[in-house]
């Protein structure tokens, strides 16, 4: 990383800027050591956008256990269609095996999805994270007006950064529209997750995920049974915190 990376401006500097020269910034500074977090629709478009820069590009995807069988397909057509490997981050058996005998295996609609999601994608990602300098996403602002509204292009990554590292966090597309997206995946006809055809928008674990009707935001059908302003499973936990800072 250069020594004039000055995140603040950089922030400011490219808040505008197309994805692919937000990619290209992070290539530039972080090269190799840049990863690419895939899991839905959105994603798919990110990998799309940085193979094009960078072909050896590292792609990464958390498997919870809990996914779509059609989720699990979708990875391995990303990985074919793309000839790139796509690392599948599982949670830790010996944190996973005494909740699940504990607590059973859909706790969540009771006592609410944190622990679970804690176990199951947190701490996943925190490993995952510990060597890392720099990752992207494919966070939108308009994914939730609740959570992701303020999204940056680039943030430092107050959830999983140490007090002995930096992680820099991008996020390229967080001014895409979903019209935007589903529109660059038909026009290169890239390959998406089936269940985006029976009604489901945002995908995450089978318990988790319904379809939405017509006319309802695609966070609607995530975590349905709880509030609104909480529906981040804390991959993305800076953005409550830095919206409870604002209120």
């Amino acid at each position: 990383m250069s020594p004039t990376f000055d995140i603040v401006e950089l922030a400011t500097t490219y808040a505008n800027k197309s994805p692919q020269d937000i990619l290209k910034l992070a290539f530039a500074e972080f090269g190799d050591d840049l990863w690419i977090s895939f899991s839905g629709a959105e994603d798919v478009v990110l990998v799309d956008m940085a193979w094009k820069l960078n072909k050896n590009v590292k792609v990464f995807s958390l498997d919870t256990g809990r996914l779509h069988p059609e989720t699990y397909r979708f990875i391995d057509q990303v990985r074919e269609h793309y000839k790139i490997d796509i690392e599948l981050v599982s949670p830790d058996y010996t944190k996973l095996e005494p909740f699940v005998k504990e607590k059973g295996l859909f706790s969540f609609y009771k006592d609410g999805h944190g622990e679970c999601c804690g176990i199951r994608k947190i701490e996943p990602l925190r490993r995952k994270l510990t060597d890392v300098r720099a990752w992207a996403t494919g966070q939108r602002r308009d994914q939730s007006p609740g959570t992701r509204s303020q999204v940056a292009v680039l943030e430092i990554d107050t959830a999983f950064s140490t007090p002995e590292r930096t992680l820099y966090k991008f996020n390229p597309l967080s001014q895409m529209t979903s019209e935007e997206v589903w529109g660059y995946i038909r026009m290169l006809e890239l390959p998406y997750n089936s269940l985006h055809e029976r009604g489901f928008i945002s995908i995450g674990c089978e318990p988790c995920t319904r379809p939405v009707l017509p006319n309802q935001h695609e966070r609607e059908g995530r975590w349905w049974w709880e509030e609104a302003t909480q529906k981040e499973c804390g991959l993305h936990a800076g953005n409550i915190i830095a919206k409870s800072k604002t209120l």
